[in-house]
């Protein structure tokens, strides 16, 4: 590649439907991306989600209670991330060797499987390889931050028609998908952050 993945380091990831189509169809096709971005994130691989849920079962569910893997577990953190009807943007650290091209690829190969399963259809579904940018600088992290976490705005496409990490952000709720600390820690309160983002 022509960037190289480096350990602890930031990235920005991004890949669209081939032909510019849709990838994400309905709400069911949102929530397995999602479900996949976090089952693929093992160091250990794990399958298919499906032979994965098997495996919850017999081992009665290794999960945290917030429904996070460890992080010694994990191949990337998700800083932020925004899944739109045919693109998507993540904002990830890389925490193993290669860790990121072993989620992509997990996650590629995986939901295509499922799309093309669901809709009888074969083929590529993404444009390509995935894209990938080194974060060079913290204005830039925190400017990525924005971009992805308000991609919906970015897009005109409105809230109903986009999932991102905005909500875990600002919404203060407990559960945390993402490790927002590089992003929340350089602001007083998570208020100065949306101030800041808006």
């Amino acid at each position: 590649r022509k960037t190289p993945f480096v350990n602890k380091e930031y990235y920005h990831i991004f890949n669209r439907g081939v032909d510019k189509r849709k990838v994400f169809l309905n709400g069911d096709d949102f929530n397995r991306f999602l479900q996949s971005m976090d089952e693929f994130n093992s160091v250990t691989p794990i399958g298919s989600i499906y032979e994965n849920s098997f495996n919850k079962k017999r081992l009665g569910h290794s999960m945290s209670k917030s429904g996070n893997r460890k992080k010694k577990d994990k191949l990337v953190n998700f800083v932020c991330y925004c899944i739109n009807p045919n693109h998507y943007h993540f904002l990830l650290e890389q925490v193993v060797d290669s860790g990121i091209e072993k989620f992509m690829q997990r996650l590629g190969n995986g939901y295509t499987k499922f799309f093309n399963n669901k809709y009888l259809r074969s083929g590529s579904l993404f444009q390509g390889r995935y894209k990938s940018v080194h974060i060079d600088s913290n204005e830039y992290l925190l400017h990525l931050s924005i971009y992805i976490n308000l991609n919906d705005k970015v897009h005109q496409l409105g809230h109903s028609m986009s999932k991102s990490s905005w909500g875990e952000y600002i919404g203060g709720n407990n559960y945390s998908f993402c490790d927002k600390d590089i992003i929340l820690n350089q602001f007083n309160k998570t208020e100065d952050y949306e101030v800041f983002a808006n």
